[in-house]
């Protein structure tokens, strides 16, 4: 590997600034656990000063598996009517305990005049009491410089003082804070040229927000330019915009340009870390994510798809097993017989390329497609639609018919009431039950008819359910598009239907997801 590039981790701080991110103190415990196995030099945990819950995590982590020397605590400078002794936010660092510490101070006049209303040189001095105070208790100060980026711009010689001042007191990393997240990548270039000139070496770092969409570029490029340490978070959470994607700018540095971030048997787990702190905070996971969202390496155009089929550097940047993520081929109108063949083999088909019926595959998918089903979301019904259309699926069942009735009556909560006509190698089952509504009465239907031949479909439940309108300003005659996401036991499966009735749709979708358990079950059987 090439030089050595801290990655300063700070989302259970920064990353917990974001809209809708929140996390309890377990989960930050389970988060810094994660993080310290995927290999990052530092975890910060929080501000000690401001919140119960930054205390209780720093407690709460000295119990976990996670060496003290990986945890980080973030505060500010002094105050300036204070000293560092008497200062609550510095005694409140030294309390947690912890062998790191990172402060931040004001770069920019404008927020030494304006914010904190003293003199230039008495913000020189808290910069330079601070981190020399911390220096004596503590194996490492670092310091974020705030807004330095808009502080040189408007008043260089000030920033740089700032910087000295930091310098003096031996700080063991400055970190260069883009805070409002407007500097371009070019002035990042050019301002770090100019600040090593002045610094002789000294440890620099980055610490980008993205307000202007090139966090983990002005990441990548301090770096590029000798930044030695990159705070970031995971997945890009964070204020505003948030801050700069650890989960791109890792793989960046060391994939791109063969830097030394974590170690290089743990970067297959970049995927695994960044779905699993998305699921501990109860947060939707961005499937165009860079490196680690599941459209990252997934291909839809038929001339894609035959060509990776080919080599996979054709439409691929790097293996995706090198982040744990895997190719994919999405089915649509826009497929041709690359994209099935691959679908095929996925599925376990044994198909001829030659074969008349991929043609019929083809052709109905662009049919139905134009209908309005959808199968990059419902894979499990197009496995079905391929298999039905070639000929090599046995149905387990046959639909003869359903009904439903929903009843609201005055003080109650409405309640539907399905009846179902399933037949069964050759025996006919009519079954009725209710459900709090129309679909969970179909359900309940259809199982209850089932479950004496196929007791594993009690294994089987419903997780999501979506439904799109298709024709809109149709109103009440709009066609409906209905996706269910289902489950067992092994694993999740996608289903669609489609109908102006959006109880039929909803009783293909269920229909195909039922469908799709049995044969499931039935070829690990075989």
């Amino acid at each position: 590997m090439g030089r050595r590039v801290e990655i300063y981790d700070t989302t259970l701080r920064d990353g917990t600034q974001g809209e809708d991110v929140n996390f309890t103190i377990a989960d930050k415990v389970k988060i810094a656990e994660a993080l310290y196995d995927f290999g990052v030099s530092y975890i910060e945990g929080g501000w000690p000063g401001s919140n119960p819950r930054d205390i209780g995590f720093f407690n709460a982590v000295k119990k976990s598996n996670v060496p003290d020397e990986y945890i980080a605590a973030f505060g500010s400078t002094r105050r300036a009517k204070r000293t560092c002794d008497s200062d609550e936010n510095i005694q409140a660092l030294l309390e947690v305990e912890v062998p790191n510490l990172t402060i931040f101070g004001k770069t920019w006049d404008l927020h030494v005049t304006e914010a904190l209303k003293i003199d230039l040189e008495h913000n020189l001095e808290l910069i330079n009491d601070s981190l020399s105070y911390l220096k004596t208790k503590v194996d490492k100060a670092f310091y974020d410089a705030e807004h330095f980026f808009d502080g040189y711009k408007a008043n260089k010689d000030y920033a740089i003082k700032t910087i000295k001042a930091a310098m003096d007191a031996k700080a063991d990393c400055i970190i260069l804070c883009d805070t409002n997240g407007g500097t371009m990548p070019e002035e990042i270039t050019s301002i770090m040229q100019e600040l090593i000139k002045v610094t002789c070496n000294y440890p620099l770092g980055i610490h980008c927000h993205n307000d202007s969409d090139c966090a983990v570029a002005n990441s990548v490029i301090a770096v590029r330019n000798g930044a030695v340490h990159v705070q970031g978070t995971v997945n890009g959470y964070g204020e505003r915009c948030g801050n700069a994607n650890l989960m791109s700018v890792i793989p960046n540095l060391q994939l791109k340009y063969g830097y030394d971030c974590v170690p290089a048997e743990k970067l297959k787990n970049l995927r695994t870390v960044s779905r699993y702190i998305n699921e501990l905070g109860n947060l939707k996971h961005n499937i165009h994510q860079p490196y680690v969202g599941r459209s990252s390496f997934a291909h839809k155009g038929g001339v894609h798809v035959s060509a990776i089929m080919k080599n996979s550097s054709t439409y691929e940047h790097i293996q995706p097993e090198m982040v744990g993520n895997r190719q994919r081929v999405l089915l649509s109108d826009l497929s041709g017989k690359s994209n099935l063949i691959y679908k095929a083999k996925d599925f376990g088909l044994d198909v001829d390329s030659s074969d008349p019926k991929i043609n019929a595959v083809v052709e109905s998918l662009k049919e139905l497609e134009n209908k309005g089903f959808q199968y990059e979301g419902a894979e499990a019904s197009f496995e079905l639609l391929m298999r039905k259309t070639m000929g090599t699926f046995t149905p387990f069942f046959d639909s003869m018919s359903y009904r439903v009735l929903d009843e609201k009556k005055t003080d109650e909560s409405p309640l539907a009431e399905a009846t179902v006509m399933l037949q069964v190698e050759g025996e006919k089952e009519h079954t009725a039950a209710q459900g709090n509504g129309p679909v969970n009465a179909i359900d309940n239907a259809i199982r209850k008819a089932l479950l004496k031949f196929y007791p594993n479909l009690a294994d089987m439940e419903l997780v999501d359910y979506k439904v799109r309108i298709l024709t809109a300003g149709s109103g009440t005659e709009a066609v409906t598009r209905v996706l269910i996401e289902s489950k067992d036991s092994e694993s999740v499966w996608g289903t669609v239907g489609v109908a102006t009735n959006i109880v039929d749709a909803s009783y293909q979708a269920l229909m195909d997801s039922i469908e799709y358990k049995l044969l499931k079950d039935k070829e690990k059987i075989i």
